[in-house]
């Protein structure tokens, strides 16, 4: 029996943080929506109404007049509120085909292999199934490599009204159309300058990247856009991955929500933001060795004095335990800070990063006590059932001053109990 051809689907939510605002307030499902970065600085995310008004990266102090204007609703980022709903959605993907790799918090491909039937149909299953589930509107393109499927899911959102959403090029004419009328500009993985360079040799569309011989733009350019071609017209070169590998680096890292001059609430932010990095360090059971802590003041103000210094922390055995990642954070604030200025950031880095029975130090060597991986455990569970935060160091407040700020922000629907959508009867 003859192995069937590779089919891949990329979902992609729709203006993914504006969708996720509406979801509690079907009042908005007409309202222009834009989403600001931390402390509400300029735009990151626009619904498909407001972009013929406001820029991506905007200031938002400059266009709150243009807003006002155009009846567009600011949002400061909930990123609690569009991780959860995220998982909902990847969870509702996953229960409906053999494997997916989470590309993005908005973005997965799935492995439509041999699954029988009308693709189109199937497609257009998972997106009634999500929006049902989730509140999400996703647009699916469906093809027979990565590359294409995401030419496909580009041309289901561009041609909504006729698409339905859903837009399956396995059928080489259907493929053919969509690749002579898309520009490389679009093409997955070609940037500004990789434009510039294929358009010098008139390729101006996907069709002409397609027909472009492999060979000769892997040894001009890359191999990356050689795959990137080959996948174009038709022969897979990217497989699916269901699981990244741990990351070699952890970085927490934000601005304050104002600036601080006396060390106490500093270290209040970087015991913070230690607790969200080892966090992260023990989802993917990993063990930290080195860590480095900076501060930093403003670098754009003239008239404020400026100021930025690291510290790297040796730590006395590979751990995950945030008491002593924190402490050891707490220590290098105290070497770093210096009177006299306004700080405006720091960040806190985990290097060195190894799975347990990775590090090959001597017998003698301290290593990690076990009571202290089972107060992580508990610590873990506890705030993964009730809440990030729930449970944390001493050193880690409540609800600081120095927090960034959010004065837009919806409520947490789905991820605090205090913040859960209510319904009153009439």
């Amino acid at each position: 029996m003859a192995t069937p051809e590779p089919v891949f689907a990329l979902i992609d939510c729709n203006s993914f943080y504006a969708s996720c605002e509406r979801v509690f307030r079907p009042d908005l499902a007409k309202t222009p929506i834009v989403v600001l970065s931390n402390n509400d600085g300029c735009v990151i995310a626009r619904s498909y109404d407001a972009k013929p008004f406001v820029k991506m990266g905007a200031p938002y102090f400059q266009i709150k007049d243009v807003l006002r204007q155009h009846g567009i609703m600011a949002f400061s980022s909930n990123y609690a509120l569009y991780g959860d709903i995220s998982e909902r959605v990847m969870s509702i993907i996953e229960s409906m085909v053999p494997a997916v790799e989470v590309y993005s918090i908005d973005e997965a491909f799935a492995d439509l292999t041999g699954i029988p039937g009308n693709l189109t149909a199937f497609g257009r299953d998972i997106r009634s199934k999500v929006y049902r589930g989730t509140g999400i509107p996703v647009g699916v393109g469906i093809a027979q490599t990565k590359t294409l499927a995401k030419l496909a899911n580009h041309t289901a959102k561009r041609l909504q009204d006729v698409t339905g959403g859903v837009v399956d090029i396995t059928d080489p004419f259907k493929r053919d159309w969509v690749l002579r009328n898309t520009a490389v500009s679009e093409v997955w993985g070609v940037g500004k300058r990789m434009k510039a360079h294929l358009e010098a040799m008139n390729i101006h569309t996907a069709m002409d990247l397609a027909k472009a011989d492999p060979r000769s733009l892997r040894d001009r350019f890359s191999v990356v856009i050689e795959k990137t071609a080959r996948e174009l017209a038709g022969t897979p070169c990217l497989e699916l991955s269901e699981a990244d590998p741990p990351k070699q680096e952890i970085c927490c890292s934000r601005m304050f929500g104002k600036r601080l001059t006396t060390i106490e609430p500093i270290k209040e932010a970087v015991a913070t933001y230690t607790q969200r990095a080892a966090e992260k360090l023990r989802a993917q059971n990993s063990l930290c060795k080195k860590m480095r802590v900076s501060i930093r003041t403003g670098m754009f103000n003239p008239e404020e004095a400026k100021y930025a210094n690291g510290a790297l922390v040796e730590l006395p055995y590979p751990t995950n335990d945030v008491r002593l990642l924190a402490k050891a954070a707490a220590e290098a604030v105290n070497r770093l800070f210096r009177p006299g200025f306004k700080y405006s950031k720091a960040e806190v880095l985990l290097m060195d990063l190894r799975q347990p029975g990775e590090f090959t130090d001597d017998l003698f060597t301290a290593s990690q006590p076990v009571a202290a991986e089972k107060v992580m455990s508990v610590l873990d569970e506890i705030n993964m059932r009730w809440g990030r935060g729930t449970l944390r160091t001493g050193s880690v407040p409540a609800d600081p001053e120095w927090a960034m700020r959010r004065d837009l922000m919806s409520r947490s629907y789905t991820t605090r109990l205090d913040q859960l959508w209510v319904v009153r009867a009439g």
